[in-house]
């Protein structure tokens, strides 16, 4: 990815994010956590756990700042993030933080992202 692509889709509003997030996880089959020594997790407002995830390395890897600073991007295989990841997510009540770019990301429950994906993924 050249750096202005980075730039412009990064800046882009959360909704937008996230339906790049679709077509390029469908795309590539291939999602991106933080990891060192277990995955990064978050909290919102409320208190609620969340665990970001981004479509491509160069994305995870601008948001490995402050708390996540020694964090490395790290590559989850897509069909076993919605077998094992999302299913499990679900069961530990934490919420997918979807495309954080250190000001927001998309929040959604976990049916509906593995819905959008079996949607995007039945293109291809």
């Amino acid at each position: 990815m050249n750096h202005k692509e980075v730039e412009v889709v990064k800046n882009l509003p959360a909704p937008k994010r996230y339906e790049y997030f679709i077509k390029k996880v469908a795309d590539f089959e291939e999602v991106w956590g933080l990891f060192n020594d277990g995955w990064a997790i978050s909290k919102d407002d409320d208190g609620n756990s969340l665990m970001p995830f981004w479509p491509k390395k160069e994305f995870a890897n601008l948001c490995a700042v402050g708390d996540w600073e020694n964090y490395q991007a790290e590559k989850i295989e897509l069909d076993e993030f919605i077998q094992d990841w999302l299913p499990g997510l679900k069961e530990d009540d934490i919420n997918p933080s979807i495309f954080w770019n250190n000001v927001d990301s998309a929040v959604l429950e976990i049916d509906i992202l593995i819905l959008d994906l079996e949607e995007e993924l039945k293109k291809y």
